[in-house]
């Protein structure tokens, strides 16, 4: 049996997605992500941005711009998203429609300012309404957690099977507290320090976790040094459980990937642990004085999962292993 049927015994797995999810607005800024995601490899989601990329009255010519850019040759990877204007919005079902029409390359549509499971699962059956003319099912939908009400429902969203993604959106949710929250929770230290607003983050986390979804964390505003968003990426992963963090400048992306990315003493670690394990057929094991059964080489092979995913380049026999060979 393939190393994933026996640690998570036909249990669907974790879902997992690039560490980083790059937002892009106007058409220079699409094509300059997508002219970097084919330098770089499918290391990094973009997502082309309706609800704020287009300008007032422009609104279908931009969808139009996203769906032909989704189906373009220069989306070799079929790692494009889109985000499109919010379920109350007069423009929603006309986004939806538009982009759906290059449902067949698109990675996923994010839903912005939702306020409940029950309004999700009304915008996936409009998704899929469209994207079965364009041969998809199940088009994968991401959620921005952003307003009170999807907060109080993040459980019963992140439980939606379709739902591959919650997002957690700190510059409306700070707004939606109308001062209560002051502006400083926004940026780093006080989004890192705020009671509200980690309470906010840490249910984000947990309903996904708890689902098998991917939380995405929050922009760093500040896109003149990377630096910072290294220093919230490392946050957000070591301190909220976020396995994805949002990008809204080329500079920022890097970062956040290297940040997300396994260490290779971590790699080779998990490695040696798991070749152990399969060598007794995945019973207990001490190593190093350390008891590790299939609880830890659950935690393992993810390790090598998300290592491999970051394009990290891993030992022929980590490579093995993912690929079942545990010879």
């Amino acid at each position: 049996m393939h190393p994933s049927e026996v640690l998570f015994q036909g249990n669907r797995q974790p879902l997992l997605l690039p560490a980083c999810d790059h937002y892009a607005g106007s058409e220079k800024l699409m094509r300059k992500s997508i002219a970097l995601q084919q330098e770089l490899g499918p290391l990094f989601d973009i997502t082309l941005d309706c609800e704020d990329g287009a300008s007032a009255g422009n609104e279908i010519e931009h969808a139009r711009l996203v769906a032909a850019l989704v189906m373009s040759d220069d989306n070799k990877f079929n790692r494009i998203g889109a985000r499109v204007h919010d379920i109350a919005s007069p423009h929603f079902a006309t986004d939806v429609e538009i982009i759906c029409t290059a449902a067949s390359k698109l990675a996923y549509i994010v839903l912005p300012k939702v306020h409940s499971a029950k309004e999700v699962t009304a915008a996936i059956k409009l998704i899929n309404t469209h994207a079965s003319k364009a041969g998809r099912k199940d088009l994968p939908v991401h959620v921005l957690i952003e307003t009170h009400e999807a907060l109080h429902d993040a459980y019963a969203i992140a439980a939606l099977p379709q739902v591959q993604c919650l997002s957690f959106g700190i510059m409306d949710f700070v707004s939606s507290h109308y001062g209560a929250i002051p502006a400083s929770a926004m940026r780093t230290p006080g989004q890192f320090t705020h009671p509200l607003v980690v309470r906010a983050k840490l249910e984000v986390a947990a309903a996904c976790h708890a689902h098998g979804k991917v939380p995405s964390h929050n922009v760093t505003t500040d896109i003149k040094d990377a630096a910072v968003a290294a220093n919230d990426a490392q946050r957000a992963a070591a301190e909220f459980g976020f396995t994805r963090m949002w990008s809204i400048h080329p500079d920022q992306i890097k970062p956040i990937i290297k940040t997300f990315t396994p260490r290779m003493s971590e790699v080779n670690d998990a490695t040696a642990i798991l070749l152990e394990a399969a060598a007794v057929q995945w019973g207990p094991i001490s190593q190093n004085g350390r008891l590790h059964d299939r609880a830890s080489y659950r935690y393992y092979w993810t390790v090598l999962q998300r290592a491999k995913l970051a394009g990290l380049s891993l030992p022929e026999t980590a490579l093995g292993l993912l690929n079942g060979n545990t010879k």
